[in-house]
């Protein structure tokens, strides 16, 4: 399926785009206007931290507000709105996925950690003041490490493992009954089969198989981490496709059910009602009248 969105890396975002760099760390009232499209993917993660001022960040039709004392987290492939900055004091840390497991061998490890890569958490955490302080005196020692003439990479990466152990110490002592972390994993491998294969009309069978589970094992899995089972879960991923082709692409409600593989577009209608609430044409003209007559 051809990709909607431009996909940018971390050198565009410092408008260097064919800096091949892995981590960066950037202050608000520092930045440059990145020359990026308001509407696009990350190849990377970002961690945003806001110190004072209000902002909004949209991802995938559902808009946060992002307040001080807060830490907001984007992952690769979320379509993300890119909003006003400006008024923030605050910035933003920039890593890839070979960064993070620098000299590690396992994703799993990255797997571990609840915020990241889940589009069933909320990407914005609000924090104590006494909570922020923490977080900011870890984002202060990767700063100078950083910006040092001799600084190494092996020492930024440690702080960051740091840093996101730390929030997820914050996230857990939140949450009444954290997800075990084997679950955790084995949610997040199974989504990356389904982004693979989203628009092939693939069963929860198929993907328990190729987990090397039974379907019953992924339907608890789902409902541990999601609160949906697994059929809903892949429901779920298809209509988000079919929302994004609806909003940003020229694509008839037929075209967007064929590319989806729907059996029929009436089917396709009555999928997609049960997801939204509404029609596909009824978003479509909701949606292009939103994001695309800016």
């Amino acid at each position: 399926m051809k990709e909607v969105f431009p996909f940018y890396s971390i050198g565009h975002f410092i408008n260097q785009p064919s800096n091949r760099t892995e981590f960066e760390i950037t202050y608000f009232d520092e930045m440059e206007e990145p020359d990026v499209d308001d509407i696009h993917k990350h190849t990377f993660y970002e961690i945003l931290w806001t110190e004072e001022g209000l902002s909004k960040q949209t991802i995938d039709y559902k808009e946060y507000e992002v307040s001080p004392n807060s830490l907001f987290f984007i992952s690769p492939g979320q379509v993300h709105q890119f909003e006003e900055w400006k008024p923030l004091k605050g910035g933003t840390i920039l890593f890839t996925e070979d960064f993070f497991l620098l000299n590690y061998n396992n994703k799993d490890r990255l797997f571990e950690l609840s915020f990241l890569d889940n589009f069933y958490t909320n990407p914005c955490i609000q924090l104590s003041e006494k909570d922020f302080a923490e977080i900011r005196h870890i984002i202060n020692l990767i700063t100078t490490e950083h910006r040092r003439t001799d600084s190494s990479s092996t020492i930024i990466q440690s702080m960051l493992h740091i840093l996101l152990a730390q929030v997820q110490r914050l996230v857990d002592t939140e949450t009444a009954q954290p997800v075990s972390k084997k679950y955790l994993i084995l949610f997040k491998h199974f989504k990356i089969l389904l982004d693979q294969h989203f628009a092939d009309n693939k069963t929860a069978s198929f993907f328990a198989g190729e987990l090397h589970i039974t379907p019953h094992h992924l339907n608890v899995i789902t409902k541990e981490v999601t609160g949906k089972t697994a059929s809903e879960v892949i429901r779920a991923r298809s209509i988000l496709e079919a929302k994004r082709l609806l909003t940003f692409t020229d694509k008839t409600v037929s075209e967007v059910a064929f590319e989806l593989n729907y059996t029929d577009s009436s089917y396709f209608a009555k999928a997609f009602k049960a997801e939204t609430g509404i029609t596909p044409m009824i978003f479509k003209n909701q949606m292009s009248e939103k994001y695309r007559t800016r």
